[in-house]
């Protein structure tokens, strides 16, 4: 918008604007977030203390008190009794309007006074020759300051007279999932009658929601659908899977020093497939904390260096990238394969040196963190883009990395990876313009993990257990609470529960890592306690991801109900590496609200990762799986992704046939509602 259009709008419009309503077909999709049924009277007499009603009668006294405060207070009777009104802010005008003989309608909610029953601050109209009781429920839509629900009421009726209210869906789709018509559902909701159940109202149970639920979830599977077209259309190199023993695949499958799992085996076919194909892959690999998708990620580094392409992994914090880099160099080295490690840590120098390698091909996987993405940092021929934990990425880091072998319109193939698995709703609704691959068994040898909740009362007999834990060979971690409001008060946490630690297990090799330790320390600390020379590794979340110590056997993790579902998650996933029986110890400081006793609960009863993601999704919402995917773009506004599970599993069905065989109801469709909001899919 040029500046002198932006000028010209008025007050209103850019109010409206700020709430994203630019045009009558926004503002009939700014639907009500409540009612209030200003429909009809109650007589003064029947009203309950808490209860919202509106009455109406003539006024009694009006005067000014001073006790205990300055306030206004008056007083309306109708053939039932009387009702007091008291205001403790008010203006001249309310006090005119308050004239004694005058009829008024008052709503609010009743409570019992000192005189009887009482509204405070209640809305008043004059009823003489007032507008007639509303025949509708009255609709009460989210705002912004200095908007009130009247000008929008009015901008919203405007709207509803002027915009196409057209169905978008064809009558015989509409009746096989027994859909409302849209006009009839939109106008229903902006003024439901007062017959309308106010309970399946409130509850978005009603037809008109669902019709509205249905739409939005069906826009987002078409636009998804479109995403995935766009991407088919696309050329990417073919990398098939090259035959015979002397290629780089079948030299690695024959030097590891372990056999793949059934669930490894498959997903790396699924992965080799869409690799020789003409249009880029683009693959999420899903795998509970521990089931092996480094491997599966070198196998297909390796298809692709077998076709004379580049291979880069891109982990979004140099402790993951680094465990990711030690193991591929331990496996691809060997076979004449050069790794380069390219992250900011690294000298100007050093980076340099990486950089040139990668640039001129000498080294054919590239591993790093963001600093694989940044300007200077040229591929020859990058085949396939990696990215380990995505959802931590911003959409434009990811678009940077393939974007480093997209040239003459052909782009590398994509996988990621996530340990976070994301529940079956999320991958129908979210990512369905992905192909998604799931490892769901865990390498053999893996012991289940023991979790114990336990009161920050009990800290010595935790204490006592790491002295066992020692004494029997094995090792332990003790990770410190996270401190949201302050990284140096999370720091200073650590480093005297480090100390204290230190006080009460004397003998025990104590270390300490946390994220403001200089990266060659950290890797010290970390290579020692790897080496077995560290007995107890006090540590902040920098151990969340990636640290692999067969014998750590025992985690604690102290004010878990600071922690979110996934994070314990991850952090449990450390133990348990190895043959010993292993314990994760929950210390809990009371009292707890509602929604860490639930988290902690469900870190009790399972280790299964989807049923913790289930059961995260229900606490906290998609936000958190979805990471910057949406990239600005609001979730859903109307539907439940939990609750309307059949709802999507039905506009799901509709999308593929609307897909196939109707093109123009897809693009009508779309052009309602998703209005400029496609740029996200495009990751």
């Amino acid at each position: 918008m040029s500046h002198d259009a932006a000028t010209e709008l008025s007050p209103l419009q850019r109010k409206l604007h700020k709430l994203g309503l630019r045009s009558s077909e926004d503002l009939v999709l700014h639907l009500p977030i409540r009612y209030e049924d200003e429909t009809r009277l109650t007589p003064i007499a029947r009203l309950l203390p808490g209860m919202w009603a509106q009455v109406e009668g003539v006024v009694t006294r009006c005067e000014i008190g001073y006790r205990p405060r300055r306030q206004l207070l008056a007083a309306i009777a109708d053939d039932s009794g009387e009702l007091a009104l008291r205001f403790l802010n008010f203006y001249p005008s309310q006090q005119k309007q308050l004239a004694v003989g005058r009829r008024i309608r008052a709503r609010g909610e009743a409570r019992g006074g000192f005189f009887g029953m009482e509204m405070v601050h209640p809305r008043t109209t004059v009823a003489d020759g007032g507008p007639p009781l509303p025949d509708s429920l009255t609709p009460v839509y989210p705002t912004t300051d200095g908007l009130p629900q009247a000008a929008l009421r009015k901008a919203i009726a405007a709207a509803l007279a002027q915009a196409d209210l057209r169905d978008t869906l064809p009558a015989s789709l509409r009746e096989r999932y027994g859909l409302m018509e849209f006009g009839a559902a939109v106008r229903l909701l902006h003024a439901p009658p007062p017959d309308a159940s106010a309970d399946a109202l409130r509850d978005r149970a009603h037809p008109a929601w669902l019709r509205i639920k249905f739409d939005e979830l069906l826009a987002q599977q078409l636009s998804l659908a479109q995403a995935r077209a766009a991407r088919l259309d696309k050329r990417a190199p073919p990398l098939p899977a090259a035959d015979g023993p002397r290629s780089l695949t079948a030299r690695l499958l024959a030097a590891l020093p372990f056999r793949l799992t059934a669930a490894q085996r498959r997903v790396g076919a699924e992965i080799g497939a869409d690799l020789a194909r003409s249009h880029p892959m683009q693959r999420l690999l899903q795998g509970d904390v521990g089931s092996g998708k480094t491997v599966v990620a070198a196998l297909a580094a390796a298809q692709a260096i077998d076709n004379g392409y580049q291979a880069a992994l891109m982990a979004p914090t140099e402790i993951l990238a680094e465990q990711h880099f030690r193991k591929l160099v331990d496996w691809l080295e060997p076979l004449g394969v050069e790794v380069a490690w390219l992250t900011g840590s690294l000298s100007p120098k050093a980076r340099r040196e990486a950089a040139a390698r990668v640039e001129s091909g000498a080294a054919q996987l590239a591993v790093g963190t963001q600093a694989l993405i940044q300007q200077n940092v040229a591929f020859a021929r990058l085949g396939l883009a990696i990215v380990d934990e995505q959802h931590r990425f911003g959409v434009g880091q990811r678009l940077a990395l393939r974007g480093k072998g997209g040239h003459d319109d052909v782009f590398p193939h994509q996988l990621m990876m996530t340990a976070t698995p994301i529940p079956r709703t999320l991958a129908m609704t979210f990512f369905a313009d992905l192909d998604v691959s799931v490892i769901d068994e865990l390498p053999p040898g893996r012991t289940p993990v023991v979790t114990k909740l336990l009161s920050d009362t009990r800290r010595d007999e935790v204490v006592a257990r790491i002295h066992d834990a020692v004494r029997g060979g094995r090792q332990a971690y003790w990770v410190c609470p996270l401190v949201e409001e302050s990284e140096t008060l999370e720091l200073q946490t650590a480093v005297d529960t480090y100390e204290a630690l230190c006080r009460s297990l004397p003998g025990v090799r104590v270390g300490l890592a946390h994220g403001r330790l200089p990266t060659a320390e950290k890797a010290a600390v970390m290579q020692a306690f790897t080496a077995g020379e560290i007995d107890l590794l006090v540590a902040t979340t920098v151990i969340e991801v990636g640290v692999d110590v067969p014998n750590a056997s025992l985690m604690v993790i102290e004010h878990a109900e600071r922690f979110g579902l996934a994070q314990l998650h991850q952090l449990r996933g450390r133990v348990g590496r190895g043959a010993a029986e292993s314990v994760c110890v929950l210390l809990y400081q009371a009292p707890l609200s509602q929604v860490a006793k639930a988290r902690l609960r469900t870190m009790h009863q399972t280790t299964d990762g989807f049923e913790i993601a289930r059961r995260d999704l229900e606490l906290r919402g998609p936000g958190e799986f979805l990471g910057v995917r949406q990239s600005g773009l609001a979730l859903m506004r109307f539907a439940d992704l939990d609750a309307d599970i059949e709802i999507a599993e039905r506009a799901h069905e509709a999308a593929a046939e609307l897909q196939a065989r109707e093109p123009a109801v897809v693009a009508a469709h779309l052009a309602r509602w998703m209005r400029g909001r496609e740029d996200f899919l495009k990751t």
